[in-house]
This record gives C-alpha cells, sequence and structure tokens, in this order.
C-alpha cells in the first residue's frame, strides 16, 4: 500500500500518541508501585481501562493501516464505552462498592451491559472465534440455568444480576484475578517490553546460535532454549511461538530440518515456557494468590517438574535432530542473521547487562522474600539502569557520541515500554472475561455439581476420575492463553480432585495447570501448532504428530503430581530428589522410545516397535506408578535395554565390522 505524504504523517502521529499513552500508563503502575496508596480494587479498574484504551490505539492504527474502516468505527466505539466506564466506575466507587451494593441505576445497568459487550469483542479480536463462545456460553448458562438439564440446572440469573456480577459488585471483570495481573503480573510483562526493547531477545538467539556451533542437534536444541526462556515472560502459547518461531522456524529449515518437525519443536518449546518459573507465564502468581501460600512455595514447587520436561523435550529434539540432519553439512553464522558477530567480552557484557536485574528479581523474591509487587519493581528499575547505563558507559568510554547514544536508547526504552503494553494488554482483557466467567459459575454452584458428577462418572475409581480431570482440563484450555486457562481448570476442576479424591492442592493445582498448558498442543485447535504451521508452511496434523512425539513426557508428568505428589508437595526433601530422579528417567525412556532413530536391536518392525513400546511403557510406570520400588524397577530395566542396544554399535565401531543390512548405527 502506497500512502501519501500526509497520511504517512498521520501514521506516525498515530503510533506516537499510542506509545505516549503506553509510557502515561506504565509510570502511572510504577508510581502506584512504589506508593500503593490506592485501593486494589480501584487500582484495577483504572488499570483495566487504561490497558484497554492502549490495546484499542494500536488496533486503530492497525485497521488505518489496513484501511478497515469497519473496523475502525468497533474500535472507536468500544474506546468510548471504555473510557466512560472506567471514569463512571472511578468516580462512583465508594458509591457503588459500599451504599448500593447489588443493586444499581438503570443507567448503570446499561453501561455495564455496553462494557460487557465490549469485553466480549476485544476477546474475540484477542483470542478469536471458539474463546468468543465459551464467554457466551457461560454467560447464557448463568442466564438461563433453568432451563439446563439434571444436576446442571440452578435457578437462573437476571439480565440486572448478571451486571452486577461481572461489573457493577467489583468482581468479575475487576475481579480477584485482574487484581493480580494489575499489581503482580503487569510489571512482569514490562521487564519482558523493556528486555526485547534493550536487545534481550537477540542476545539470547545469539548464544542460541552459538551453541549451534558446537552440538550438531545445536540449531534445533538452541530453539528449544531460546523458546523456553523467552515464553516464560511472555505469558501465552501463541505469542511465543510468534516472537521466537519467526527466527528460529525459518533457521531450523534452513539447516535442514522438515518443516513439519520445526514448527513440532518451536511449538513444544514455547508451549514449555509457560511452566518455566520463575514467572510460568503469569499462572505461579496466581497460583500463589488462590491456595493463600507464597510465590517462593509454588516457584520451588515448580523447578523438579521444569526440569523434567527441559531434559525430556531436550533428548527427544537432539535424537529428532540428528536423524533430521544425517548426511547433511550447515554452516552457522552469527553474522548471516545479525549484523556481526560479538566477541566473547562483548557477550559477557551483555549477559552481565541482562543477567543482573534477573538475579535482583531471584534475590529479592527468592532470598529477601519480599512481595512479589515490590520484587518485579526493582526488577523493572534494575532493567531501566542496566539497559540504559552500559551502552552510555561504553561510549563515554569509547569516546563515541554519547547523545546520538542517549538518543537511540530513549527510543528502545519507549518501544520496550510499547511492547510491554502490547504483550500485557490481550492477557488483561481475557482474564478481565475469564473473572467474570467464573464468577458467574461460583454463583451458579457449577464447581460443586461438576466435583460430584466426576465422582459419578468415575464411579469412584481415582485413576478414571483423574483421566476424565485430564481430558476436561484439556478441552477447557483450548485456544486460551496460560493463565486464562489455568484459572477456568482451577476453578472448575481442581476442587473436585481436592474434595473428592483427597489429592493434595498443590498438586492437584499442577495438574489442572499442566493440563490447561497441553491444550496448545492438542488438537484440534493446537493454538501454539497453528501459530507454527504458519510460519513453517508445513501441513497442520503433521507438525501435531511431531510435537506430540516430542512432548509426550509431558503429558504423563501431571498424572505423576496425582500418584506421586512428592514431585511438588513439600518442598525439596530427599524423597522429592530422589522421586524427580526417578521420573526424569522414566520421561528419558519414553522419549528414547518415540523419537530415537538408531538401532533397537534388529531392523524388523517385529522387534523394533515392541522394544519401543516397552520403552514407552517402563517410562510412564517409571513416572506414575505410586510404589517406589516398581518405579526402580522399571528405570533399572531401562537402563539395561539401553546398554544392550547400544553395546553392538559400540563394539563395531571398536571392530570397524558392519551393521546388519537396514541397520544404521548410532550417530548420538
Amino acid at each position: 500500500m502506497v500512502y501519501s505524504i500526509s497520511t504517512r504523517s498521520r501514521l506516525e502521529l498515530a503510533n506516537d500518541v499510542v506509545t505516549a499513552l503506553a509510557i502515561l500508563t506504565w509510570v502511572w503502575i510504577l508510581f502506584y508501585a512504589f506508593t500503593q496508596r490506592m485501593d486494589r480494587i480501584l487500582f484495577t479498574v483504572i488499570f483495566l481501562g487504561s490497558i484497554i484504551v492502549v490495546y484499542l490505539g494500536n488496533e486503530l492504527v492497525e485497521s488505518y493501516e489496513e484501511g478497515e474502516t469497519l473496523e475502525m468505527v468497533g474500535l472507536s466505539v468500544s474506546a468510548l464505552v471504555t473510557v466512560v466506564t472506567t471514569i463512571y466506575m472511578t468516580v462512583n466507587y465508594d458509591v457503588l462498592l459500599s451504599v448500593r451494593v447489588g443493586t444499581a441505576l438503570p443507567h448503570e445497568y446499561a453501561l455495564a451491559a455496553t462494557f460487557i459487550v465490549v469485553i466480549l469483542y476485544l476477546s474475540y479480536r484477542a483470542y478469536g472465534l471458539t474463546f468468543l463462545a465459551v464467554i457466551i456460553a457461560a454467560i447464557l448458562y448463568g442466564i438461563y440455568g433453568n432451563y439446563a438439564p439434571g444436576i446442571l440446572r440452578h435457578g437462573g440469573f437476571s439480565l440486572n444480576r448478571t451486571a452486577n456480577i461481572m461489573v457493577l459488585d467489583f468482581q468479575g471483570v475487576y475481579g480477584s484475578i485482574s487484581r493480580i495481573i494489575a499489581t503482580w503480573v503487569a510489571l512482569f510483562l514490562l521487564y519482558a517490553g523493556l528486555m526485547r526493547g534493550f536487545g534481550a531477545f537477540d542476545l539470547i538467539m545469539r548464544l542460541a546460535l552459538r551453541a549451534a556451533e558446537v552440538v550438531r542437534s545445536g540449531v534445533a536444541l538452541s530453539a528449544v532454549t531460546a523458546s523456553i526462556i523467552i515464553g516464560s515472560i511472555t505469558g501465552s502459547q501463541a505469542a511465543n511461538t510468534a516472537i521466537t518461531g519467526s527466527f528460529t522456524i525459518p533457521l531450523m529449515k534452513e539447516s535442514g530440518i522438515d518443516g513439519e518437525v520445526a514448527g513440532g519443536i518451536e511449538s513444544v518449546a514455547s508451549t514449555g515456557g509457560q511452566i518455566m518459573p520463575p514467572v510460568m507465564g503469569a499462572a505461579a502468581f496466581v497460583m500463589a494468590s488462590l491456595l493463600g501460600i507464597t510465590y517462593l512455595e509454588v516457584l520451588i514447587a515448580g523447578l523438579i517438574p521444569a526440569a523434567i520436561f527441559y531434559g525430556s523435550v531436550f533428548i527427544a529434539v537432539h535424537y529428532t535432530g540428528i536423524e533430521q540432519l544425517r548426511g547433511q553439512t550447515f554452516d552457522v553464522s552469527v553474522t548471516e542473521h545479525f549484523d556481526e558477530r560479538m566477541t566473547r567480552g562483548e557477550l559477557v557484557i551483555q549477559l552481565i547487562r541482562f543477567g543482573g536485574p534477573f538475579m535482583v528479581l531471584i534475590v529479592m523474591l527468592g532470598v529477601l522474600q519480599w512481595t512479589v509487587l515490590t520484587s518485579a519493581l526493582y526488577t523493572v528499575v534494575a532493567m531501566l539502569i542496566t539497559g540504559f547505563g552500559f551502552p552510555v558507559a561504553q561510549t563515554a568510554y569509547e569516546g563515541g557520541d554519547l547523545r546520538a547514544e542517549v538518543d537511540d536508547l530513549l527510543g528502545k526504552t519507549a518501544f520496550g515500554f510499547r511492547e510491554g503494553a502490547i504483550i500485557l494488554a490481550p492477557i488483561a482483557i481475557i482474564i478481565a472475561a475469564i473473572n467474570g466467567v467464573v464468577d458467574i459459575l461460583e454463583a451458579s454452584g457449577i464447581p460443586g455439581v461438576l466435583s460430584l458428577a466426576l465422582l459419578d462418572l468415575s464411579q469412584g475409581v481415582m485413576l478414571l476420575a483423574v483421566i476424565l480431570a485430564f481430558v476436561i482440563s484439556i478441552i477447557l484450555g483450548l485456544g486460551m492463553p496460560t493463565v486464562a486457562a489455568y484459572v477456568i481448570v482451577a476453578a472448575l476442576i481442581a476442587p473436585a480432585l481436592v474434595q473428592q479424591f483427597f489429592v493434595p492442592n498443590l498438586a492437584a493445582h499442577y495438574f489442572v495447570l499442566y493440563a490447561a498448558v497441553l491444550s496448545g498442543l492438542t488438537p484440534p485447535i493446537a493454538i501454539a501448532v497453528v501459530v507454527a504451521t504458519g510460519i513453517a508452511g508445513s501441513n497442520f496434523w503433521r507438525t501435531c504428530f511431531e510435537a506430540l512425539k516430542i512432548s509426550m513426557p509431558i503429558y504423563v508428568l501431571p498424572f505423576a503430581f496425582i500418584y506421586n505428589p512428592e514431585l511438588v508437595v513439600g518442598g525439596w526433601t530427599t524423597e522429592t530428589l530422589v522421586s524427580g530422579a526417578i521420573a526424569l528417567v522414566g520421561a528419558f525412556g519414553i522419549s528414547h522410545g518415540l523419537n530415537y532413530h538408531g538401532r533397537f536391536f534388529h531392523p524388523s518392525p517385529f522387534v523394533v516397535f515392541p522394544v519401543k513400546a516397552a520403552f514407552v511403557v517402563l517410562g510412564i510406570l517409571a513416572m506414575v506408578f505410586p510404589v517406589t520400588g516398581v518405579r526402580l524397577v522399571c528405570i533399572a530395566v531401562i537402563a539395561g535395554l539401553m546398554l544392550l542396544q547400544l553395546q553392538r554399535p559400540i563394539r563395531e565401531r571398536l571392530t570397524g565390522g558392519p551393521t546388519e543390512t537396514g541397520a544404521r548405527p548410532s550417530e548420538d
């Protein structure tokens, strides 16, 4: 599209306005974090309105560029409704919260209904029709619950009560999870935006490329590492796949890896970032709040499962990468993808520049045990200091143009502020919608009903109940970002496991979190795979198949939390570490059986497939079976099979003897 000079100037002005709004929003959030003098609910009202306006401004600019007049009208009306609602709720805060609880004036009901429509519209824009259908179905269930069949029936809510629940009583869209996003999660996403603005993501990619120079499957492994690091902050499988996949997938394809495999690797890594401490896609903060425990307890509980995830995916991707790159040569060159190659000294400086703020976060959360809000605040401050200070100091030392450097850094900072707001806004919107849905469902009594229904359907058999809960959690999480999916399943499914089967609270919540996260890889929605497929230009179903092969141990891991809860409950005891080590070997067994492409004793499929199945079954039992002795036997058999499997290729290498026809010695 060719723009006139006036059109270009309008676009530049509009972009500047959106950036200015983002900066003002962040300055206000930082001021609140410093002072904390405003009521948390009122802060959430203003926060949600502000971040929605920034999002709408960005969407308006994009719609203007595309010439989509109808969308511009819808976005403009949404912005007007959001501003009016936010101002009205702020000005009348005390009256609505303390005086007219449970009731409202006619124009207030109309305003609330209009704002609900705006939230639905924005949810549709951000996450599509599937998610919109879930929200609308929940609202209709709340209103027309008296027509629901059997145990799902309830008295039904009037339109006025629905408006009260979702907006006017400061629950719903302004409820507890929205408050967590406003006061805990927001600053972490500003941190992510600043990291990207100052070039941390480029540094991660540079390090990944350097790793690829050392290990033959390093291109694929570097994609996993980079995606996990970045994905732990972004809070969305789809967003992470888009951010890192646009770089890693073409690089993997360039190295000789098939598009389906490259897309599968990236989608698994992007999904895994959501369960990687310390941020865990913002779900860790929500879990701590829902369970009434400290964030540090959630963090410690998540470390061993994250290690199992990373270890099993690492070995699976290594096997897959070796097979894909067999017989091919690929010279990794950093300069092909970046302007110049950094020296080792420059890399160290950049690692300190970006690692320093992260260490501030770890020390404040883990050692000093300050609050999440305060820790996030000082992490952002540290990022601003090191992000600005290191380049300025280096330029001054080298005698460069200090003014030009400062101007460049100001531009990067502004970009970081805007990027942080753009990452945050869809999450805040979707959480507002989910919070409203959860409050409606809880008011209808559906969590208790689901608890009884799960017990009834399983006939009291725990394994069947857990499988049903796992499937339901995946279905409820389809197409949603991590924190939104977790909020839904934590409200509806986790209580059933706790109340009916006496699963420890933390184990139940980690179970549903992992299940909800895995919805990003599970067909037919598989949102992470959809994005990866678009970048890779691959077949969706074959990409799903590759992703499922690589991630299969992670589908087993939630069941391990139920039958071996010491993996996540009780801190780092000897029992926890031993159980984690056994589960890790079991995960290796599953990955070996599904992804290893070397010799399985004999080339005949009548030998290969049973042996592969044996590895998978033994791995599942080692991870899940509740008796430690049985688990130890399983990992002993896995180790024995691997030694036998490797014995002949090693002997052939030493003697120079030939391999059997059709069989290939292992190159791993």
